[in-house]
């Protein structure tokens, strides 16, 4: 076997003198400020990115668009989100008890397809109308919270 090595000498870096920009502050100070006006402009860019991303906003907006069609439509989601979040706490209770007695579980297509019409499109359209609800629950909240 053969091997190359090569060696070439190790030249020592020269020494960086601070320097000093024109006006006579030096450049760490000048880095430093350059530092923080990046740091300013990207706290900017998050807090437009917050702002954009605010979901529970565009529900109030909602609410706030159709106040004169749907006046009570706020309060409304927030009575009937208890009831809601109940059956569908207790929709997945039932499919854990019915899956945890069962010793064979889902290990044929008949027990699977069965499983699936008693608990799949309820626990699917159950949970698709807690999403719509919720948030309109929230944002009725937060805009009966801020205007107190």
């Amino acid at each position: 076997m053969n091997f190359q090595i090569d060696a070439s000498l190790a030249v020592p870096c020269p020494s960086v003198e601070p320097s000093a920009s024109t006006d006579g502050v030096p450049e760490t100070v000048c880095l430093l400020r350059q530092l923080l006006e990046v740091q300013r402009e990207q706290l900017a860019y998050q807090r437009a990115s917050a702002v954009a991303h605010d979901v529970t906003a565009r529900w109030r907006a909602y609410l706030t668009r159709w106040q004169d069609d749907f006046p009570e439509l706020g309060s409304d989601c927030r009575k009937a989100l208890p009831q809601l979040e109940r059956c569908y706490g207790q929709l997945i209770h039932e499919l854990t008890d019915k899956l945890n007695e069962d010793e064979h579980g889902l290990d044929n297509e008949f027990a699977l397809q069965e499983f699936l019409d008693r608990f799949g499109m309820r626990l699917a359209q159950l949970g698709t109308v807690l999403n719509l609800v919720a948030p309109l629950a929230e944002a009725s909240n937060v805009a009966q919270n801020e205007s107190a």
